[in-house]
């Protein structure tokens, strides 16, 4: 929601800063959404059926709603990632501290036992190819512009 305020707030005065925001907002809300499709559609149990029934695994189709059959990708991780690499983008100098800070809250997922690992490591490449894709196809035109518009 910050990225879209940034693209609101600043069209006028900052190009850059008002671009930056509302890439920032494509990507998060991208792969959030493709994340929220996937869970619906390949249905996998979470690790507490499996800790709690034994149930492990996916019901592909199984179009279960409920929050212990959707852990497959980590929203979370795609959320985290997208907005990590995103920010890098726009910050390099920043960038260890962005995919520290994503890995980090992608790897507390496996920790506190709402993902195994390949949840996670779905979801992180989810939010990666986004990024990558969003940027390759709109926003690196658009950056360029606007940096020749400064200049």
């Amino acid at each position: 929601m910050g990225g879209l305020l940034l693209f609101a707030g600043f069209w006028k005065w900052n190009r850059w800063l008002s671009l930056s925001g509302l890439f920032l907002f494509s990507t998060v809300a991208a792969s959030g959404l493709a994340s929220d499709l996937a869970k619906v559609i390949l249905c996998r149990s979470r690790p507490e059926l499996f800790l709690q029934q034994g149930i492990y695994g996916f019901d592909l189709f199984g179009w279960h709603f409920d929050h212990a059959w959707q852990s497959f990708p980590s929203g979370h991780s795609a959320t985290a990632l997208s907005a990590a690499l995103t920010l890098s983008l726009l910050f390099p100098r920043f960038r260890p501290v962005f995919i520290i800070a994503g890995s980090t809250i992608a790897a507390s997922r496996v920790v506190i036992c709402q993902h195994y690992l390949s949840d996670i490591v779905a979801g992180s490449a989810l939010g990666a190819v986004t990024v990558a894709l969003l940027y390759q196809r709109y926003f690196r035109k658009l950056f360029d512009e606007t940096a020749t518009i400064q200049t």
